[in-house]
């Protein structure tokens, strides 16, 4: 039953919902229910061409609309203008699932100033600058309700080692979506968080976790009910908080983790075991499947 879909059939109808990272793993996964579920969905990534496929993909499948938007989401003008095409397109938006991300392991020590840099850009800078510019509309519209859908991660209330830029950057969005919940409620906008454990995708897991370290450390054997989620499940828990069902629902930050973090906190604290000589191996690993 986990991996079925959970809503009823339009729990989105005449939503718009946009989508940042929307076009592979977990963004797409979510994109795909929300279509499925008659929403309007705009997906942005830095790929156009990418996007553009998964368009096709996603469409031929849900019989749903899907716009891709090329959007760097550091860059605040291009925001904008990903704003105003989804204007143009559907003349609304009535959600935003903050989705696009960031991460690598590896030891502080061992990042650059721009490495750390590039984390906090992508994750925080760059949920504030889609948050910020569409807030502004909605408020400007006077829309009568909104609803803003951050992914951040159980370590970003516990911390984790060897992924620190990340921690720091979603405990930020964590707070900044505890912090408006409350001072925008009054213009109808709902702020709600996820924090999934692990949910693995080839793309995101391939580089937090290279070679056959995924081998060695099995996330199952960390999770008190002994497997990793099913990309179904999250869809369903976005879905929900994205609908008007959850309308009550403000300010929230929802785990679905199996149970991991309260069996043990930080995500990659068991990287510990890794002696430096592999560490060594691992960033050249690294640095050859990045180029």
């Amino acid at each position: 039953m986990y991996n079925e879909p959970m809503l009823k059939e339009n729990a989105l109808k005449d939503k718009v919902i946009v989508v940042t990272g929307g076009g592979s793993g977990l963004g797409k996964a979510m994109t795909n229910y929300f279509l499925e579920l008659g929403a309007d969905v705009v997906i942005t990534s830095r790929n156009i061409d990418k996007l553009s496929s998964v368009k096709e993909e996603l469409e031929q499948k849900t019989g749903g609309k899907v716009l891709p938007v090329q959007c760097d989401v550091r860059n605040y003008e291009e925001v904008e203008n990903m704003l105003k095409a989804t204007l143009q397109e559907f003349g609304k938006v009535d959600g935003l699932l903050n989705n696009a991300a960031g991460n690598f392991i590896s030891p502080t020590e061992r990042l650059s100033s721009n490495a750390f840099d590039t984390i906090i850009d992508i994750v925080l800078k760059g949920t504030k600058n889609c948050t910020l510019a569409f807030g502004k509309h909605w408020i400007d519209s006077k829309q009568q309700k909104a609803t803003v859908l951050n992914i951040v991660t159980t370590y970003a209330w516990t911390g984790s080692a060897y992924v620190v830029p990340s921690a720091t950057a979603k405990a930020g969005v964590l707070a900044m979506t505890r912090s408006l919940a409350v001072e925008w409620a009054k213009y109808g906008i709902r702020f709600n968080a996820i924090a999934p454990g692990p949910f693995p995708t080839k793309g995101a897991w391939d580089r937090l976790l290279p070679g056959d370290l995924k081998d060695k450390f099995d996330m199952k054997k960390k999770i008190p009910l002994r497997r990793v989620g099913e990309h179904q499940e999250l869809a369903n828990l976005a879905a929900y908080l994205m609908s008007d069902y959850s309308s009550y629902i403000n300010g929230e930050v929802v785990t679905i983790d199996g149970g991991e973090w309260l069996q043990g906190a930080g995500e990659f604290n068991m990287l510990e075991a890794i002696p430096k000589e592999m560490w060594d191996m691992l960033e050249a690993m690294i640095r050859a499947k990045k180029s």
